[in-house]
């Protein structure tokens, strides 16, 4: 769960054109505390939290919402399981992938 809100945070805060230093700056904590906390490795105070939803101008509700995330998240995992495990042509997948880049 703090990786999926971490994600959350960061989509919120660039929707909103914020840096780091800005949103960290209004949330009254360090950079680096905030890099943690999108990164998954920490989660958010109750203090911090009520200063998110202020400072993104967004419910609760809108922080915790992030099942969009979950689902792209699971996909990758079982994208790379698959090539992991060689249950799909990579080659293929390969030129797939090289054709949607361009």
């Amino acid at each position: 769960m703090k990786k999926l809100f971490g994600k959350r945070i960061k989509e919120l805060r660039l929707r909103k054109n914020y840096t780091q230093e800005m949103l960290a700056e209004l949330l009254g904590i360090g950079e680096r505390n905030l890099s943690k906390i999108e990164c998954g490795v920490n989660f958010v105070s109750a203090e911090t939290l009520e200063n998110l939803s202020k400072a993104l101008n967004v419910s609760y509700k809108d922080l915790f919402d992030f099942e969009h995330l979950e689902t792209v998240a699971v996909k990758k995992e079982e994208l790379l399981l698959s090539i992991q495990e060689e249950k799909v042509d990579v080659e293929l997948l390969y030129r797939i992938y090289s054709s949607l880049k361009k």
